[in-house]
């Protein structure tokens, strides 16, 4: 049994297709087949269910496929460890930051990053902070810079960077926008316009109403910060915004419960050696916190 054939059984695992996962490795869909009778021929047992264009995991498949991705996460940790002996900041660092992260508070820290250490090579991804979180938490990411979860699970480290005020928001000519002071039962009779169900961002304004026992009416939802503002200015609802994003086209509402705050921060696998390059990058970022940046 060979690291080759683990791989290219993962990936068919992970994304139900040989041809996604020949992409994904950079394999000819051929080859990945030839991989996966290998290691089926080895264990002495179907892997996969094919019928039709779908692929799903046996019996036996379900039993390896944690045991493969153990194994994997052995192996990289091994060469990470004995990589960071030389001391070298180089090789790849593979990192994720959600769309607000990267547009709002990301630039200067990778800008520094890259002039410091120019001989890694960034494998940097764009994803909603639930999918980082997942790809952290699998071992497929060293970094995610994220809004972080109210509940982290056991296997995660967290650091807060940033702290990001949010205020609910409504265009100039909403109802809502001419009152003194709004409660959540008001802003519960108007349509909102929020961050998608799973989203932590939208955990944090749900969990304000449910003390309340009240619930939010939800008209619609998106995880684009940027498109829910563009959808307030038009009056299509209210919404609950970063404060960096409360602009002069939007009326800031005076609502009478406490500020929710969203925790932005970076999240590493607890049982994961970092490398010498995701190292630096952490220093950087906790340089950042330090000077509120």
């Amino acid at each position: 049994m060979d690291t080759n054939s683990l791989q290219a059984f993962v990936a068919v695992a992970e994304t139900g297709s040989f041809s996604r996962a020949a992409e994904q490795l950079f394999l000819t869909q051929s080859a990945m087949s030839k991989r996966i009778l290998i290691l089926e021929q080895q264990l002495n047992n179907r892997l996969f269910d094919r019928i039709g264009r779908t692929v799903s995991l046996t019996e036996a498949g379900r039993e390896l496929l944690p045991r493969a991705n153990r194994i994997l996460l052995e192996l990289n940790d091994a060469r990470r460890s004995l990589s960071n002996l030389s001391g070298d900041v180089s090789g790849t660092l593979s990192v994720a930051a959600s769309h607000h992260i990267s547009l709002h508070r990301l630039p200067p820290v990778l800008r520094q990053y890259i002039s410091a250490f120019p001989e890694v090579k960034l494998d940097l991804r764009f994803d909603e902070s639930e999918i980082a979180y997942d790809n952290v938490l699998k071992g497929s990411l060293e970094i995610a810079l994220i809004t972080l979860s109210p509940r982290p699970d056991p296997n995660i480290h967290f650091q807060t960077i940033w702290h990001d005020r949010l205020n609910y928001v409504v265009a100039p000519d909403h109802p809502l926008a001419a009152l003194e002071q709004v409660t959540l039962e008001q802003l519960s009779c108007y349509p909102a316009i929020l961050s998608g169900s799973a989203t932590f961002t939208r955990q944090l304004a749900e969990q304000q109403f449910s003390q309340l026992a009240l619930k939010p009416d939800i008209a619609m939802s998106t995880n684009y910060l940027d498109t829910i503002r563009m959808m307030v200015e038009i009056g299509l609802g209210w919404s609950l915004l970063p404060e960096t994003m409360t602009a002069t086209s939007l009326s800031v509402l005076r609502v009478d419960a406490p500020q929710v705050t969203r925790e932005l921060g970076y999240i590493t696998h607890k049982e994961r050696t970092l490398s010498n390059a995701a190292r630096h990058f952490i220093q950087l970022l906790e340089q950042a916190a330090k000077k509120g940046s």
